[in-house]
Order: structure tokens, then sequence, then C-alpha cells
């Protein structure tokens, strides 16, 4: 063989060794080398909203928690939770003043606290209106209403009628589902440790539309108003029933939250309709169960009666047509001019 062919193959072997070592280390060294995630820096925890908090909401444990926030994207109306006013048992029975939504950071300008003015008015839905209506012990289930609660308004009043006998006595529920705001001027059941705290309270302030406020004003002159707490499972029921009686609307392409709002909405609605009522006589069989008649129509009645008893004493012979006018009777004979 050749001497400079065989240097050649020899030098071209050489090349091809070393290209293929090179190769490898760069192809290893590549796999070897593993992306490093980009670091965010992390700042204080922040309160933010567990749940979605709607306008109106009045503020108790469970709305909010601490959850660490990026720096850069801090700001000054957060609260923070080293520091002081960030303690949410400082904030429990505030009303949200403008809607949060779950993981949002809570600002000082989103609630409203009971010394605050306006505070009663953000803790009011839309077209709504508060009215304080007076209770004591047995009227107000012991100081076991809490703000927050629903009850329903019971009326007892008595009924004379105006004939003998005693006078009719009837309990009427009259509004079902009024939301309590206040009792006193208490917008929450936990104390300054955070537990809950039944106190009597005289006065109890409810949400109500403008039509059942002129109801409870007037119920008030006529009779003693008791008010009896609802069930949470009632509120569902009431639901449910009015989504079969077709009461609730959703509008075509509406969203899962949207449809949520409106079912919450009017769950929170008090209802002035579809009333039940009790008479004494539904208790005890010693009662009555309707208004005593009034004497004047007893004694019409009686006056009817006797003219008709004078009629028929008179011997009137034959037939006879008796012709009633009113309360008085008339004994016409047959055939008489």
């Amino acid at each position: 063989m050749d001497v400079k062919k065989l240097a050649l193959l020899v030098g071209a072997l050489v090349i091809a060794v070393i290209t293929a070592v090179m190769a490898k280390n760069m192809f290893a060294g590549a796999g070897s080398q593993q992306a490093a995630a980009a670091t965010v820096p992390v700042g204080p925890k922040v309160l933010v909203a567990k749940k979605a908090l709607p306008v109106g909401t009045i503020i108790d444990p469970d709305s909010f928690t601490f959850q660490p926030w990026p720096k850069e994207l801090m700001q000054s109306a957060y609260y923070l939770e080293s520091q002081p006013d960030g303690d949410p048992k400082k904030l429990l029975g505030t009303v949200v003043r403008y809607q949060i939504t779950a993981g949002q950071p809570v600002t000082r300008g989103s609630l409203v606290g009971p010394q605050d003015r306006g505070f009663l008015a953000a803790a009011l839905g839309a077209g709504m209106r508060a009215i304080t209506v007076p209770v004591n012990v047995s009227s107000s289930v012991a100081g076991f209403v809490f703000p927050g609660d629903h009850v329903d308004m019971v009326l007892n009043q008595t009924v004379s009628g105006g004939g003998e006998g005693p006078p009719l006595k009837v309990s009427e529920t009259i509004i079902r589902n009024l939301r309590v705001l206040a009792t006193d001027q208490r917008v929450t059941e936990k104390n300054d440790d955070g537990k809950t705290e039944v106190k009597t309270f005289s006065n109890v302030t409810l949400e109500v539309t403008p039509r059942i406020a002129e109801k409870i004003s007037v119920a008030q002159s006529i009779g003693s108003l008791s008010l009896s707490l609802r069930s949470i499972a009632d509120n569902t029921s009431e639901l449910e029933r009015a989504v079969a009686a077709g009461d609730i609307k959703v509008p075509a392409g509406a969203n899962p939250a949207d449809e949520k709002q409106m079912l919450l909405a009017l769950a929170n609605r008090p209802i002035d309709n579809n009333t039940t009522f009790s008479t004494g006589g539904d208790v005890s069989r010693f009662q009555r169960r309707t208004v005593p008649a009034s004497a004047n129509s007893g004694n019409q009645m009686a006056q009817a009666m006797k003219g008709l008893g004078q009629a028929l004493g008179q011997g009137a012979s034959g037939p006879v047509v008796r012709v009633a006018r009113g309360n008085t009777v008339t004994v016409v004979p047959v055939g008489a001019r």
C-alpha cells in the first residue's frame, strides 16, 4: 500500500475518533444541566378572603385567612399579619362595602366598622331598609338571636268584636325569613376573646323591604311582636320551593357565579305572603275560634223574630208569603188586596 494513502487513512480515523469523543462529551454535558426555576421574592403574609364576600356581608371568623404575597405586588392598603391592625378578631362584625372575591387581599377601604359612618347602609342589600323593633327576653328567644340569623315575626293580639263573652285571642306569623342586622347596637355574637356570648337585648334591627317596614310599623300598634328563630335548613327548603314555583328566572347565558348570586339574594329575601295563624280555640277547647258577635246584630235578629211571631199570631188564615227586607220580615196573605 502506498505510504501516502496510508497516512491519509490514519489521519481520517484519528479525526473521526476525536469528533466522536467531542460529540459525546457535548451531549453528555447538555443532559446533565438542569433548568433552574426562577425564584419570586415572597413578602409578608397578607389578609385574603377565604370565600366570596358580596356587598353587605357581615364578617365572621371564617371570612379571612393569612397568605404569603409577592413583594412586588404589595400595597399599603393591605392588612399584614405583622401589623397590630391585621388581627382578624378586630375585624369581626365589620361589613363589606365593596365586593371581595375569594383569594383577593382585603383592603382597608373595603370594610366599614360599626362606629364608622354609613355602616348600617353598607349592611343593607339593594332596595332594602332597616327597621328596629322592641323585644324582651321571652320575645327574643332568650337572647339566642344573633346578627346574621334569620327569624320569623309573630303578631299576638286580642279581638273583642263587641259581643258578650271573652275576646278572640289569635297569634299570626306575619313575616318570614327576616335577616337580623343588629341586637341593640351589637353586630356580632363574639366578645373580645372571639367566643360566642349570649346577652339579652331590648331592640332588634331587621332588614326589610319598604312594604314590610310599613306592615311592621302597623303591627306594633295592633299587638305585641315575638321573634321565632329559623333553622338554616329552612332557607334551603324555601329556595327549592321558589325554584319549583318558577319564582326564580335565570337569564339565558348566565354563568354559575351569577346564578349563585341570584339564589343567595332570594334566600335572604323576607317573605310576607302565605301567612299562618292560630286562635285560642286551636289551643284550648275553652277558648273562642271566632270573633264575638256584636250586640246590635243580636237585637236586630230578635226584633225580626218578634215581628214574625206577631204576624203569625194575628190569625192569618190561608197561605202567606213572608217578605224579608233586611232585618224586617213582612207576612202577606196570598190573595189579599
